[in-house]
């Protein structure tokens, strides 16, 4: 299972490697980005398969990031382990800020996925040209405001900053810059600040690229970039509001800095701000680069409304009842015969047993379509269990069943196994049943053996795998 690491400024090589060449043109896949945020998004990394995984918590919702491809990555693989950890952690696999050119991928992936693509969170993307130029008609408002700016300030320059030589006038900076900050922007603006304040701070380091427009020894403006395959990504840009024109004036001159070998400029998004998307739409942007956000939905969540009855030729599947509690207790907490289960339902529970303890685990499980457990009855009483889990959100969920030993022999398992199987791939309409068997457990061998095919083994386990 993927193990993450909370990111940290020790991180930074680490991600420019896989960031320096990617091409994806958002904000979210850059240093910077994981920097700045990684506090407030609780960013986490993760190597699989070659492939850089980011895990973002905010809301209280888990989401992952598009798996970021170094030389030899393999993005199918890390998807699987995206997939697989969030089985086992028992929560959906969110992949979130999705370049549009990933996302037939992920259409062709998930049978079943809600996708949305929110405005307010798409980056504003320039042609590195029209900012560095600022040609034609569509960019006389900026050019005026260019030229008045250098009539005003003629002697204003802009030149690359850094933290180590021109600590002095950054801390100016940042005190004059608060004195004419709005009073009214409010506690997300004054957050922002405080992490562009923090980022600016961060030792030189050559990907970090910074740049301050000064007006003799005072420095009026200052931003930082970030170049990440052909897109040059503005990370931070503030300038003081007494000094009008200095923000045209300032995007041209960093474009031109730090823009050689890129094609775009990203100006990252503007937060649903008023203001920013006005500013930013003057700029004339290429295009508003989206980001989609896949939610996989699995078969459970979209056909099965209740735990339904199934009958065979002696027995019947249905959901476990309060009445049902005795005998699924002891069914459950037969150690002896559960050493073949594959999973430890005592250890499962992180808490105390109680009477209760077993029934609320699968009702809950269901009522969060993570699993469903059929009781499985022979003549109403409960003599076993068959439960459909791990739903891999891409058509496929896995099968186990025990019987209670005092009716072990009997074909039940074999008889409810195939039934629950069935159900699954003809009603829920999953394209695949897999199941598997300790080497050592002869009987669920045959069992297998008789509703499935058999597609592989390691040292512990026999695979089995039935498709439709």
């Amino acid at each position: 299972m993927l193990t993450f690491k909370n990111i940290t400024v020790r991180d930074a090589a680490m991600l420019r490697r896989y960031y320096e060449n990617c091409d994806y043109a958002l904000c979210e896949y850059s240093a910077g980005v994981k920097l700045m945020w990684r506090s407030a998004l609780r960013y986490a990394w993760a190597e699989a398969a070659g492939c850089l995984i980011i895990r973002c918590e905010s809301e209280g919702r888990v989401s992952f990031d598009y798996p970021v491809a170094g030389p030899d990555g393999d993005e199918d693989a890390a998807l699987s382990a995206i997939e697989a950890y969030c089985m086992e952690t028992g929560i959906q696999p969110e992949i979130s800020i999705v370049p549009e050119e990933k996302a037939p991928v992920l259409l062709s992936r998930y049978p079943y996925v809600r996708v949305s693509n929110i405005r307010t969170w798409r980056d504003y993307l320039y042609y590195k040209e029209d900012l560095q130029l600022f040609a034609g008609r569509r960019y006389s408002g900026q050019r005026n405001h260019i030229k008045k700016f250098y009539a005003q300030w003629p002697n204003a320059e802009f030149r690359p900053l850094s933290v180590k030589e021109d600590a002095e006038a950054i801390e100016q900076f940042w005190i004059d810059f608060k004195a004419e900050f709005p009073k009214d922007s409010g506690s997300k603006a004054m957050a922002e600040l405080e992490l562009s304040k923090k980022m600016m701070a961060m030792p030189d380091k050559p990907w970090l690229l910074r740049g301050g427009m000064f007006d003799g020894e005072k420095l009026i403006a200052l931003s930082l970039c970030e170049k990440c395959g052909e897109t040059l990504i503005i990370h931070i840009e503030k300038a003081l509001y007494s000094y009008a024109g200095a923000y045209p004036a300032m995007v041209q001159a960093e474009v031109a800095a730090f823009g050689d070998g890129c094609a775009y400029v990203n100006r990252e998004d503007d937060a649903g701000d008023r203001g920013l998307r006005t500013s930013k739409l003057q700029y004339g942007p290429a295009k508003l680069s989206p980001k989609y956000h896949f939610l996989p939905q699995n078969e459970l969540l979209r056909h099965v409304s209740a735990i339904p009855e199934l009958k065979t030729e002696r027995l019947t599947l249905s959901a476990i009842t309060e009445a049902d509690i005795p005998a699924y207790n002891a069914l459950v907490l037969d150690s002896d015969r559960n050493r073949w289960w594959g999973y430890d339902d005592v250890g499962g529970l992180g808490a105390p047993v109680t009477e209760r303890s077993f029934y609320d685990v699968a009702r809950r499980d269901f009522e969060n379509r993570m699993a469903v457990n059929f009781a499985v009855r022979l003549n109403g009483t409960l003599i076993g269990e068959a439960v459909l889990y791990n739903f891999d959100y891409r058509g496929s969920a896995e099968l186990g069943c025990r019987i209670d030993k005092a009716y072990a022999g009997n074909g039940y398992g074999t008889e409810a196994f195939r039934c629950a199987a069935e159900w699954g791939l003809y009603q829920v309409n999953l394209s695949r049943i897999v199941a598997k068997c300790y080497k050592e457990n002869e009987a669920s061998y045959k069992m297998l053996s008789a509703c499935m095919r058999r597609n592989g083994e390691d040292e512990t386990f026999f695979y089995f795998e039935k498709l439709v």
